[in-house]
């Protein structure tokens, strides 16, 4: 079983990498050995997994991965690294920073906490503030309202039952949402304005702004991705074909723009009413 956790993810063409990773990507992208789609997911928990088990655990991998997410529209190559190991370390360091220190030792032995720490200053202090961007982003238990902001409710492609695709490929049950960078940052450019000056909500805002940020940080032809990821298991075939959150959260900022507050309401409550029900499993027994 997959984690609860849903994904943010920035595909970038490969112009946006040096000479030297162009070449590592196009080459990666002809293995056949390399992690497909519809197992990458799996390969990334079962490595995590393996490291978190293993004696003593080891809260990041030793080196980088050399994976990535990978796909191809027009002939164009889009690659999203899968950076287990920065994401490990910037994972960690919230772990530490949220947990008292005695239920930390309970996972992880002080030692192998305090070198893995070591390990991430060392690569801040010798990659600086541009080495420590993810193109992956992950929630657990939950999707963010934030996320939804970049899409559009036709962009929704949604498998409730395995298939096969005409490339031979198996696709699994997921809900996916994919755009252009330029969509994605002009829906976030706009939602973020309504926000400020219809609602006012710092937090609301706050973390629209954060997604609008983030965005920045890539090429300006990359795509943008949301995947359901393992919280599609929370949810039964029913649930999945009745979420529309992209859709209810655009209906609800238009709501806003054009002052009919009590759609923008309705619109809003279904979907955070929708996403706190499935937060609340968390606590679930």
């Amino acid at each position: 079983m997959l984690p609860y956790a849903a994904y943010l993810r920035v595909y970038e063409p490969l112009a946006a990498f040096s000479p030297s990773e162009r070449a590592s990507w196009e080459s990666y992208a002809e293995a056949r050995d390399r992690p497909r789609r519809a197992g990458a997911l799996h390969a990334e928990h079962g490595e995590a997994v393996a490291r978190l088990l293993g004696v003593p655990p080891a809260p990041a991998p030793a080196h980088e991965s050399p994976n990535a997410y990978l796909r191809r529209v027009e002939n164009v190559l889009y690659v999203c690294p899968w950076q287990s190991r920065l994401r490990s370390w910037l994972a960690f360091s919230r772990f530490r920073g949220t947990t008292p220190a005695r239920l930390v030792e309970r996972f992880v032995p002080t030692s192998i906490a305090e070198q893995t720490a070591d390990d991430f200053d060392r690569f801040k202090r010798r990659s600086g503030s541009a080495g420590l961007r993810t193109h992956i982003r992950t929630s657990t238990w939950h999707v963010p309202a934030s996320w939804f902001v970049p899409f559009d409710g036709n962009e929704r492609w949604l498998v409730l039952h395995g298939d096969r695709t005409s490339s031979g490929a198996t696709t699994t049950r997921n809900l996916i949402y994919v755009t252009s960078m330029g969509h994605a940052r002009r829906r976030t450019a706009r939602a973020l304005q309504i926000i400020r000056r219809q609602v006012g909500d710092a937090g609301v805002a706050g973390e629209v702004e954060d997604v609008a940020r983030w965005l920045e940080e890539f090429h300006p032809h990359s795509l943008v991705e949301l995947d359901y990821g393992g919280i599609v298991h929370l949810m039964d075939d029913e649930k999945l074909q009745a979420d529309q959150s992209v859709a209810e959260l655009a209906a609800a900022l238009t709501g806003l723009e054009t002052g009919q507050e009590e759609l923008a309401f309705a619109m809003y409550q279904r979907v955070i009413l929708r996403w706190r029900s499935i937060q609340l499993l968390e606590s679930a027994n």
